[in-house]
C-alpha cells in the first residue's frame, strides 16, 4: 500500500514539474517575441517598385517609352510598372487600356482611380514616373559621361555638360555644338561661366545632340 502511494505522489510531482517547465518556456518565448509593427499601407505595395523620377507631377507630360508606376493599396495584383506604348497607351490589369500620352502624372492618377473605382471600393492609388524615355538628349565627344540622358526637368546647356561630369582634358570648351534637327547652334562655355553672352545658354530640347570636340 505504501509503495503504491509513493508511486502516486511521484507521478504527481513529475506532472507538476513538466507543467511548470512548459509554462516557463512559453512565457520566455513570448517575452522574446518582437512587438508587431503598426499597420503600414506601403507594406501592401509590390516589393519591386522602382524609385520614381524627380519630375513635376503637375507639369511633366507623359509620352511613349516612359515607364509609369501604379500602386494600388492592398491590391498588389493591380499594381506594377507599365511602359507607355508608341500609341500612347498603357494596359492596366483588369481595367484595360488607358490613354496617358500628353497627360501629367496627376492626371494619369485621376484616370486610374476612375477606372479602378468600377472594381474596387474607393481605391487608393499612387502614380509616379519610374523612368523617362520619351524626352531625352545626347552628349557626344569629350565629356566625362557620354550617351543618352533623360530630359527630366528644364535643363540648360551648361547644366547638361556639368551634370555629365564636365569636359575631358583636351576638350574645346569654346566651340560646343548643339544639333537640333537640321539646325546648328554654337555654345561657348568659357563665355557663359564668365557671365558673357548668357543668351547662348539655352534650354535643352528633346532630341538635342550636344557635341564636344
Amino acid at each position: 500500500m505504501r509503495s503504491s502511494m509513493q508511486k502516486f505522489f511521484v507521478l504527481i510531482a513529475l506532472s507538476l514539474t513538466l507543467a511548470v517547465g512548459c509554462w516557463s518556456q512559453d512565457a520566455k518565448s513570448k517575452a522574446q517575441d518582437p512587438p508587431k509593427p503598426a499597420a503600414n499601407p506601403a507594406a501592401d505595395l509590390p516589393a519591386a517598385d522602382a524609385p520614381s523620377m524627380p519630375v513635376d507631377p503637375k507639369s511633366y507630360r507623359v509620352g511613349p517609352e516612359d515607364v509609369i508606376s501604379v500602386r494600388v493599396w492592398r491590391e498588389p495584383e493591380l499594381s506594377g510598372q507599365f511602359v507607355v506604348r508608341p500609341d500612347g497607351r498603357i494596359t492596366l490589369p483588369l481595367a484595360g487600356e488607358l490613354m496617358v500620352s500628353e497627360l501629367t502624372p496627376e492626371q494619369v492618377q485621376a484616370k486610374v482611380i476612375e477606372m479602378y473605382s468600377k472594381f474596387v471600393n474607393k481605391p487608393e492609388v499612387g502614380v509616379s514616373l519610374s523612368r523617362v524615355g520619351s524626352k531625352k538628349y545626347y552628349l557626344v565627344g569629350l565629356v566625362a559621361r557620354t550617351g543618352m540622358m533623360p530630359l527630366v526637368v528644364p535643363t540648360t546647356i551648361l547644366e547638361a555638360i556639368n551634370s555629365a561630369g564636365g569636359f575631358q582634358e583636351f576638350a574645346n570648351k569654346k566651340k560646343v555644338t548643339i544639333l537640333r534637327g537640321t539646325k546648328i547652334i554654337r555654345f561657348n562655355y568659357e563665355e557663359v561661366i564668365n557671365g558673357k553672352k548668357m543668351e547662348q545658354n539655352i534650354l535643352v530640347e528633346n532630341g538635342d545632340h550636344i557635341i564636344v570636340k
